[in-house]
């Protein structure tokens, strides 16, 4: 059945995987996010932890809690995050974007449940991943986003779950704020997000230097491109947990709606 309201769309900066076991002021505004939307009658996750060949979605009845980190407490790797499969939302995904593929191998990663254990913790809303293909460049991530945005019409949340900066080459675990550069680069990019200029976000390599630091790979920042694409002109954005952490990771978050 079609909602009358159109669901939105959210990108989240996930962060470390310990966000799912803690109490802090991001997990927080995960849940006060979800206390306020509207109940999706499912939600599509398109997190930088599942990168494939070509476009992968999963039709699993019951998808299992993948736990593809190492070198966590013993806690993390406990968490289970029963939501069920949506084998109705993977044929539609398969309608909107022919050329994906069935693979029920994956599973919800963490880039997924660490932040749905406190947005939906009762896990009673099916959730169904979308992979992300190594093999297109930003702008088709971003035109694959607008290819699956009518399933906002069909209570469908859309979330991207990555990191704007993602360099945990230069993490430093003692500091509570970014780098300068951090800070530039997320900056540039809010500031474009805000203004709608996605194609300056597509070209993120405009930013200057900060952009070589932002991210050695570019698989956190894509999440982000599918929610802009998702996105259309009429939503109001609401930015959330505008912060930098641990020097080179990014926590902001966007919200269309």
């Amino acid at each position: 059945m079609t909602d009358t309201k159109r669901s939105p769309v959210l990108f989240v900066g996930h962060g470390s995987p310990m966000n799912a076991l803690e109490d802090n002021a991001f997990t927080r505004t995960w849940r006060d996010i979800a206390a306020r939307l509207p109940h999706p009658r499912a939600i599509l996750a398109i997190s930088a932890h599942w990168v494939t060949e070509g476009v992968r979605t999963s039709d699993s009845v019951q998808p299992r809690s993948a736990h593809d980190m190492c070198g966590f407490p013993r806690p993390l790797y406990e968490v289970r995050y029963g939501a069920p499969g949506s084998p109705e939302l993977a044929r539609q995904i398969l309608q909107l974007c022919p050329d994906t593929s069935i693979d029920n191998t994956w599973g919800l990663d963490h880039g997924t449940w660490s932040v749905l254990v406190h947005m939906y913790p009762e896990a009673d809303i099916p959730v169904v991943q979308l992979s992300l293909d190594t093999g297109m460049d930003a702008a088709a991530h971003l035109m694959l986003g607008r290819s699956l945005a009518p399933l906002r019409d069909e209570g469908v949340l859309i979330i991207g779950s990555g990191n704007v900066v993602h360099n945990l080459r230069l993490v430093n675990w003692d500091m509570e704020d970014g780098y300068g550069w951090a800070d530039e680069f997320d900056t540039y990019i809010r500031q474009r997000v805000e203004t709608r200029d996605y194609q300056a976000v597509v070209d993120y390599h405009r930013a200057g230097a900060s952009a070589q630091k932002a991210f050695p790979t570019p698989e956190h920042f894509w999440p982000l491109l599918y929610v802009l694409g998702a996105a259309d002109a009429n939503d109001i954005l609401t930015v959330t947990a505008d912060a930098r952490v641990m020097g080179a990771l990014s926590m902001t978050s966007y919200l269309f709606e």
